[in-house]
């Protein structure tokens, strides 16, 4: 009777002692690390060739406060959140491309997230998906992004950069 007692009190301790584990703190400042850049070719629903990328990356926001609701009709709200600079290689140096070129991409939304519960950490890995429509396959142009985010409170994440990406071939750029 008494190793019961001892068992049930030790049974007791033990699942105390695991289920007050402190809650994880982060910074309120977003913070991202790059994951990888596909190149692929795409058809759309017209059948038009197309060359496309898939930027991947890691994110963290220690107050959960990323994404952004859609903005209301004539609202003044920020409509982007994610924001990238192209990169073209010239004579050996990355260069940052002007406003027209065709390349550019324009800044993402991050859609809003929110956390239910006591901890409000947010934690993932988020996709963004380009064409290139202009993309000529004559173009063997070497790019690179360098790209941050911001969350609702205006918080600026760290700036991360992709690495040396050909357009010209299909391949997934770490």
């Amino acid at each position: 009777m008494k190793s019961i007692k001892y068992s049930l009190i030790l049974l007791l301790l033990t699942i105390l002692a695991f289920s007050c584990r402190k809650i994880e703190s982060l910074p309120p400042e977003p913070h991202i690390e790059f994951t990888n850049f596909a190149v692929f070719d795409t058809t759309d629903i017209l059948g038009n060739s197309y060359k496309g990328g898939k930027l991947k990356f890691y994110f963290e926001d220690g107050d959960g406060d990323l994404g952004l609701s859609q903005p209301s009709e004539g609202g003044t709200a920020d409509t982007i959140n994610l924001f990238m600079t192209l990169y073209r290689k010239v004579d050996g140096s990355m260069i940052p491309v002007a406003n027209d070129d065709p390349l550019k991409p324009p800044g993402f939304r991050i859609p809003y997230m929110e956390r239910p519960g006591q901890n409000k950490i947010l934690k993932g890995t988020i996709a963004v998906t380009f064409l290139y429509l202009f993309y000529s396959p004559d173009d063997s142009a070497i790019i690179k992004y360098n790209f941050y985010i911001k969350d609702r409170a205006d918080n600026q994440s760290n700036t991360e950069a992709t690495s040396e990406i050909s357009l010209s071939v299909n391949d997934v750029y770490d």
